[in-house]
């Protein structure tokens, strides 16, 4: 069994990672963490987990962290950072669900975030946890860095385009949709029902802390720079993102194919038949990411549909897919999950 512990599990990635891990057949919830919330069963303050979870939240400095085989960190940004190196030093492997290790460039991290990081030498170890990406890497990783909701449906619908050499890579556009439960479980007029309910808009549109990290994935997919224009928008839902994704063809190619055949081994990727059009109901409460690609009026822009739940695949899910993967077990235990309809 592996012994698993989160710190911050009052969050809405916290709680997805709770119940993603107590259904898990290999996996033994040692600790949960919160300073607010030390103390709290688990079931009080979400009763769905009722028994499923018979812990308590224990203060970080109380809950014995070291003697786990795996530490998820569903922490905001800037946390993560400052334990660790305590942690790796103990021999527990780490896995974070925030930003604190996904950008290679620390300076760059530093300019999108606000704040110096406490740990610049451990971001060249930290191993960017996109699994059909960088699988091989991961099963040797300490330290992951889980990657953005955002980035995950973006990158995967440009990957196999940029692999390929068939799109233009310096005007790319990534036109992208996400539920309000991105913004996470805190109070903010902008996610108040009477706010976001019945209302569409787009934010971030001079940068968004996700535009240097989906960046630096296709820089590397392609190996050289790429050019992107990123827009997130915020939708009236609660899960999923949605990413409208164009590129410029610069050669004439069976575009179903090549993402058939890019995805054809990869168990939480499907790439819809010609004509599809995925939609965020389709993966809701899921780890998959359903994609479809289109070239409207056989011309030559190329359009990636790519749909993802933000708190699983792009988020939780995604990170005990990485946990299987570090701990040789079958990538889909415990997250082989049918999506929820209606």
């Amino acid at each position: 069994m592996v012994k698993v512990g989160i710190v911050g599990g009052t969050g809405y990635t916290g709680v997805e990672l709770l119940r993603l891990l107590v259904a898990h057949p290999q996996v033994e919830l040692r600790a949960i963490t919160s300073r607010a919330d030390a103390g709290t069963p688990v079931s009080q303050m979400f009763p769905s987990l009722r028994g499923r979870v018979g812990l308590a939240f224990s203060h970080p400095d109380e809950a014995h962290l070291d003697q786990c085989d795996v530490v998820f960190f569903a922490t905001p940004n800037g946390i993560a950072m400052q334990q660790v190196r305590t942690l790796l030093d103990a021999g527990v492997k780490v896995i974070d669900l925030a930003a604190d290790f996904r950008i290679k460039d620390v300076a760059e991290w530093e300019k999108w975030y606000g704040m110096s990081h406490a740990c610049p030498d451990l971001v060249e170890e930290a191993v960017y946890g996109l699994p059909e990406v960088n699988r091989d890497k991961i099963r040797n990783a300490r330290l992951i860095a889980n990657p953005g909701c955002y980035p995950t449906a973006v990158q995967l619908g440009f990957i196999p385009l940029l692999e390929a050499g068939v799109i233009e890579p310096g005007s790319l556009i990534a036109d992208s949709k996400s539920g309000v439960s991105g913004a996470g479980r805190k109070a903010e007029v902008a996610t108040l029902f009477s706010e976001a309910g019945d209302n569409f808009k787009a934010y971030g549109v001079a940068g968004h802390r996700h535009l240097p990290e989906i960046k630096q994935g296709l820089t590397n997919v392609l190996g050289k720079p790429v050019g992107l224009t990123f827009v997130p928008h915020l939708t009236p839902l609660i899960r999923g993102i949605h990413a409208t994704l164009y590129g410029r063809l610069t050669k004439d190619v069976d575009l179903q194919s090549l993402f058939e055949q890019r995805y054809a081994g990869e168990a939480f990727v499907d790439v819809l038949p010609a004509g599809g059009m995925p939609e965020t109901r389709s993966v809701r409460g899921s780890n998959i990411c359903r994609i479809a690609v289109h070239r409207p009026q056989g011309g030559d822009t190329v359009v990636v549909l790519s749909v993802i739940d933000n708190l699983v695949k792009g988020a939780a899910g995604q990170a005990v897919q990485n946990m299987n993967i570090l701990f040789g077990l079958p990538e889909t235990t415990g997250i082989d999950l049918v999506p929820l309809l209606p």
